[in-house]
């Protein structure tokens, strides 16, 4: 697994991983979407961590050098 994540996106998702996991994390009526939205902080902060995207390699997106 090669990195394919920048810098400057790596911050972002884990700026967006750790506001989404805590209390000030969007919330709504249905019990779904608030799943919806901690799963996608938990994958935020992982792709973050090991700065990889699955979507950036189907893509063929590299901004490892940005």
């Amino acid at each position: 697994m090669k990195q394919n994540l920048g810098k400057l996106d790596r911050i972002f998702r884990f700026l967006l991983g750790v506001w989404w996991l805590s209390s000030y994390a969007p919330h709504f009526s249905l019990g779904w979407a608030n799943w919806i939205v901690h799963a996608v902080g938990w994958i935020a902060l992982l792709e973050s961590l090991i700065g990889w995207c699955l979507l950036h390699n189907y893509l063929g997106i590299n901004n490892k050098n940005q």
